[in-house]
């Protein structure tokens, strides 16, 4: 059996050698094409090499993608793997604005709370390696290949085979998906090929100097659509409003076309001023008062964030506690595609990794919004009680925020929030990771002698009895797929119930999409 040079035997080379291996070979054995024989003389199959994760054999042959075992199969060609000098390997590809700093973050402390040591090898900006190994034995446990540019490009990596798993910063689309189960990888929206690694937003900003506090969604996208073009559109002076993003790909300019353009249908406007950095781009809009533009959670430099509001008046700020909740409209989930596939157990393990406690923590020194439940006070939440009653009907709603504090005053919020897809009675993509966190965290025992509520609201268009019900059903429904991740029942050291307050207490203003959208929720409220 011939060995591809280009995929040495990783396994017991110095540090030196392995950094050789990974500047000059790269990926070129996979694109070569393999020939495989059963060994009981069956069938003999032609085509590309696909990838070897110790025992399996993945190649595309003329009757389509293949995974063999590669005990069963003798092989011939320069890309066959050698099983004696299998290293794991995974290659990662997609947005910068997680490759930069996000999963490097992850991929170290994973390697500590493994230990490991993570050395890192620069080919260039946008191409580089973590190799994991024991820093006694040198002995390679993985090597994690990182290729940088934007969502499209990390998926589309994915889909020829360039990339083994993608990060986003926006979900997947229905195209996408198309191509992926066409490409053999199956339903990458599904929610076991895909997991969400943190939370991050898009936040509009402008200068010190401008007086403005908050900006509707509408406006921010006529803003930027060029539909608007002079300050005195949202109350402000007599003087053009000049739009500012960075480059195309760039995170802020990923995010906010992901996000808020591609949502809404319109287009950018060709006189946006573009930036080559966030920090060039945070500089030019701190010192123009004409200047408006979209940063990153927490990224804002000399500028000043701009809170989201309404019509009705409602505003929500982007704070910690309004992105773990989603309840700031303009959050951005932070994805890791995984296509249908065998995968080293070292893999795995990294996978199930992201999902622990350290795991979160890492995510918050790296500077965004971690998974993890965080606990909000009743009397952190004045501002959701004063819009309630600032939106209440005069006659049922008082009765409703009555009971709602009767039910809810001595309790604590927790931030795992659960929200649906648009039209659809199906948990959206965060929801989903919520529910796995929350299962996960009552299988740890953090919830042992406490009683969980989940609260169902809607938002507040038809009738409040029939808002009311519905609220109620969500609940149910988040509670069946609850106990469905603990695999079929509730352990007994915790309790869980439902209750519902329909259109009582509204995050969002519902003359816009995104404020019902923001409505429509179940809660989850913790007490003794």
């Amino acid at each position: 059996m011939t060995r591809d040079p280009c995929r040495p035997r990783f396994g017991r080379l110095k540090r030196a050698a392995i950094f050789a291996a990974l500047f000059f070979c790269g990926q070129q054995a996979a694109a070569q094409d393999i020939t495989v024989s059963h060994l009981d003389g069956g069938v003999e199959l032609t085509g590309r090499y696909l990838g070897f994760d110790g025992r399996y054999l993945r190649m595309d042959s003329t009757a389509g993608p293949v995974t063999l075992d590669y005990q069963t199969v003798s092989c011939s060609g320069d890309a066959c793997p050698d099983p004696q000098g299998f290293t794991p390997e995974l290659r990662l590809a997609g947005a910068r604005r997680m490759g930069e700093v996000l999963m490097p973050a992850l991929v170290a402390g994973y390697a500590n709370a493994r230990n490991l040591s993570a050395e890192r090898v620069e080919t260039d900006r946008d191409t580089f390696s973590y190799v994991l190994s024991d820093p006694e034995s040198g002995i390679v446990s993985l090597r994690i290949d990182f290729s940088l540019s934007t969502s499209d490009g990390g998926i589309e990596a994915l889909v020829t085979n360039e990339a083994d798993m993608a990060f986003s910063v926006r979900p997947i689309t229905r195209e996408e998906r198309d191509r992926g189960i066409d490409a053999g990888l199956g339903d990458l929206g599904a929610p076991e090929r895909s997991r969400i690694v943190a939370i991050d937003a898009v936040v509009p900003v402008v200068s010190a100097a401008q007086d403005l506090h908050e900006i509707t969604i509408t406006d921010l996208i006529a803003a930027f659509s060029g539909d608007i073009t002079n300050w005195s559109a949202l109350g402000g002076p007599d003087e053009q409003l000049v739009p500012h993003l960075g480059t195309a790909g760039s995170a802020d300019e990923e995010g906010f076309t992901g996000t808020v353009m591609n949502e809404s249908g319109d287009e950018l406007s060709p006189d946006i001023l573009r930036h080559a950095s966030p920090a060039g781009l945070l500089a030019s809009i701190g010192h123009d008062p004409k200047a408006i533009g979209i940063a990153s959670y927490q990224s804002y430099g000399d500028a000043h964030p701009l809170a989201v509001s309404g019509g009705c008046g409602l505003r929500i700020d982007a704070t910690l506690e309004t992105l773990k909740t989603q309840d700031y409209p303009l959050s951005m989930p932070l994805f890791l595609y995984m296509p249908m596939r065998r995968v080293p157990p070292v893999v795995t393990d990294f996978l199930d990794w992201l999902r622990t406690q350290p795991a979160q923590f890492v995510v918050r020194r790296a500077g965004f919004v971690d998974l993890g439940a965080s606990r909000i006070p009743i009397d952190a939440q004045g501002h959701r009680f004063v819009n309630a009653i600032a939106a209440a009907d005069p006659e049922s709603g008082l009765v409703e925020l009555q009971r709602l504090v009767d039910g809810l005053g001595d309790k604590e919020r927790l931030s795992l929030t659960f929200r649906f897809e648009q039209g659809s009675t199906d948990l959206d993509a965060l929801s989903r990771s919520n529910i796995f966190q929350l299962a996960r965290e009552i299988r740890d025992g953090q919830y042992d002698g406490a009683t969980l509520l989940l609260v169902g609201f809607t938002d507040g268009r038809g009738p409040a009895a029939a808002n009311k019900a519905l609220a109620s059903a969500r609940a149910q429904a988040v509670l069946e797929q609850l106990i469905a991740a603990l695999g079929g029942a509730l352990p007994r050291t915790v309790r869980v119930r439902t209750d519902a307050y329909g259109e009582t207490l509204p995050m969002g203003c519902d003359d816009s999409r995104w404020g019902r959208q923001i409505n429509r929720r179940v809660e989850l409220w913790i007490g003794d």
